[in-house]
């Protein structure tokens, strides 16, 4: 089966599942978006990777990460291999030391988030596009990650003030803060609001 190359170009609270968070696919070729449902916890080890976060300890992804490159293990691929009864398929497709290919079985939330650690590509098939792929007429993101990337960014605005009152200063040292607490929802949030101000003093 042929096999279509996706990239992350949103990541953000699902419309559908008020506690649950959803990764949109898109088509690297194409026009096509495949949005997954995903956990908050899985939203959280993907968010941190894209934003390039350093967390005080290795998160669960970052120890599996670590696990395999000490044994010289590549992922070399991760394939969304099947959607059943709404619930999507995937596997790791592994280099060992001797070269050879092995495959393993994974939940596609953690493939995600494994692969942005290997900086691996993700593909999945041409059938599960035609099942589950949407095309958005106002997708205006031009396949960059969408600034709706953050978890939860609406809910934790509405519980503390809005970080675009504190100083940059007041905002590195509450990114600080938060990252020894290990708080990688409000850090992400954080980032994006200093990464902003850098991009208006450019």
């Amino acid at each position: 089966m042929k096999k279509v190359e996706l990239k992350i170009v949103a990541l953000s609270h699902s419309v559908t599942k008020s506690h649950n968070y959803a990764v949109v696919l898109g088509e690297m070729q194409g026009d096509r978006r495949l949005p997954i449902v995903i956990g908050g916890f899985e939203a959280q080890a993907i968010a941190v990777a894209l934003e390039s976060m350093s967390p005080n300890r290795p998160l669960t992804h970052d120890l599996f990460k670590n696990t395999l490159e000490s044994f010289n293990i590549e992922i070399k691929e991760i394939v969304i291999n099947n959607l059943v009864d709404g619930i999507f398929y995937a596997q790791l497709v592994c280099q060992s030391i001797t070269g050879e290919d092995v495959i393993i079985d994974s939940r596609t939330s953690d493939a995600i988030a494994l692969a942005v650690r290997f900086g691996a590509p993700v593909f999945t098939y041409e059938f599960i596009l035609e099942q589950a792929g949407v095309i958005l007429d106002d997708d205006k993101s031009g396949g960059e990650i969408t600034k709706s990337s953050t978890p939860s960014q609406s809910s934790l605005e509405k519980k503390d003030k809005p970080y675009s009152s504190y100083t940059t200063s007041a905002l590195n040292k509450l990114l600080e803060d938060v990252l020894s607490e290990e708080n990688y929802e409000k850090a992400a949030l954080i980032r994006d609001e200093i990464n902003k101000r850098e991009g208006q003093d450019s």
